[in-house]
């Protein structure tokens, strides 16, 4: 069963390229089936050839007729599901090119091929194969739609991806009388009628078709008879499907129309209620990006001013760095100078000691004479050394001093300041690094 819905995905893959019974739209398969009982009537007893018998329905259909039906189609899978589908005692389906037909010469008593001929590259070589394949007096039965009619139904669909090429009614007529010098064209139109059947019993039929003009133009396929003798007779012929009720079809079709645009309809307005909450979802979404847009931009604007903050206390810092190395060195400047200053009156304290000791050993002898002199000696010595030890005790309080500008030196270095600024690379460099 899943094989037969893959050959039915793989049939229908182009709809109305590839018909399949039950699987299309009943007027479809009828506009196909009666080409098909079109032929049978020519069919009867001869040796037959489908050339591109599709799903194999048609083919079918002349076996009832004919002593003997060969199907052929390039595609495996239509040839496997004719196979399945479609089984008598003559009748065969088997894969092939219509353009390089596998038969011998004089196969075949009739040649069908419907809706075949748009597909083919080599639509030439097809109808050359065909009349090989052909008994002397046998016959092609060949269908194609009309270019003018089939470009103006699709309208804006554009041009069948699937056929290469399409034929008006003059350019049909004349490929087919380059190969065969007696040709029978036929317009083929699904037109509407009445039918007045008996319940009781069934018998022969009377058609009646009012006359009038032909109109290749307006028709909406050719079917021909091509054969290479004089052919007789060609009758109008008029296929009444089984399923002919045409407005009870209609209503149905209409039905499943009506059915298919509800069933839009919900969807589309399911797609509308969709789209207002999109729509609502993309306002939310939108309030909130303005909201981040906003908050963002204090953000920014909090950043420049806390950047402007560091580069004025970088500014400060290294004024007062600067201040700081002024201010130090003014300091070791002045405790040089005092060092100096002590250390001069040190060695004039020494130098005047050396001269008062000199000069008491010089003048011992002369004790006694000098004894005035010496007692002023004396008293200028105390006076020497009174002053000396002032000055010593103003040395040692300059001391004192120094190591406290020493400690404040210290304290300065080691400030929040100093060190905020060696942080960032600025200030004197730690004394201990």
């Amino acid at each position: 069963m899943g094989r037969r819905l893959n050959w039915r995905n793989e049939l229908a893959e182009f709809t109305g390229e590839r018909v399949i019974p039950g699987e299309v739209d009943v007027d479809l398969l009828n506009e196909h089936m009666a080409r098909y009982t079109f032929a049978a009537r020519l069919a009867r007893g001869k040796r037959v050839l489908d050339a591109g018998c599709g799903a194999g329905y048609g083919t079918a259909e002349l076996a009832r007729a004919a002593e003997r039906v060969v199907g052929v189609d390039r595609a495996p899978e239509a040839i496997e599901f004719a196979r399945e589908h479609y089984a008598a005692h003559n009748l065969s389906f088997e894969e092939g090119s219509c353009e390089a037909l596998p038969h011998a010469a004089g196969s075949f008593e009739l040649v069908v091929a419907f809706e075949v001929i748009e597909h083919l590259e080599d639509w030439r070589g097809f109808l050359r194969e065909a009349r090989r394949v052909l008994v002397s007096g046998g016959q092609l039965v060949v269908s194609t739609p009309n270019k003018l009619y089939y470009t103006e139904s699709r309208g804006a669909d554009g041009a069948n991806p699937f056929h290469v090429h399409e034929f008006d009614f003059e350019e049909f007529r004349a490929e087919l009388t380059a190969v065969f010098p007696h040709v029978s064209l036929f317009l083929e139109n699904h037109i509407a009628g009445f039918t007045f059947q008996p319940h009781e019993s069934p018998g022969t039929a009377e058609v009646r078709v009012d006359s009038g003009d032909p109109a290749p133009n307006e028709s909406h396929f050719f079917v021909a008879v091509c054969a290479n003798r004089p052919q007789t007779g060609n009758p109008t012929y008029v296929y009444v499907p089984r399923t002919a009720n045409v407005l009870r079809e209609r209503e149905r079709h209409i039905g499943l129309l009506q059915k298919e645009l509800d069933e839009k309809n919900q969807w589309l307005a399911d797609a509308q209620r969709d789209l207002a909450q999109m729509t609502r979802e993309y306002a939310k979404i939108e309030h909130e990006l303005e909201e981040s847009n906003r908050w963002a931009g204090d953000l920014n604007r909090d950043l420049e001013e806390r950047r402007a903050r560091v580069a004025e206390l970088q500014t400060e810092l290294a004024g007062e760095q600067e201040s700081g190395r002024q201010t130090v060195a003014g300091y070791e400047a002045k405790i040089s100078e005092l060092e100096t200053d002590v250390q001069s009156k040190i060695k004039w304290a020494h130098d005047v000691e050396a001269a008062l000791t000199s000069e008491i050993t010089n003048q011992a002898a002369d004790l006694n004479h000098q004894t005035t002199e010496l007692v002023r000696a004396v008293e200028a010595l105390h006076h020497t050394e009174k002053e000396l030890q002032e000055r010593t005790e103003w040395a040692l309080r300059l001391d004192k001093e120094s190591a406290e500008l020493a400690r404040q030196v210290e304290l300065y270095r080691a400030s929040r300041w100093v060190k905020l600024g060696r942080k960032v690379g600025l200030g004197p460099a730690n004394p201990a690094s």
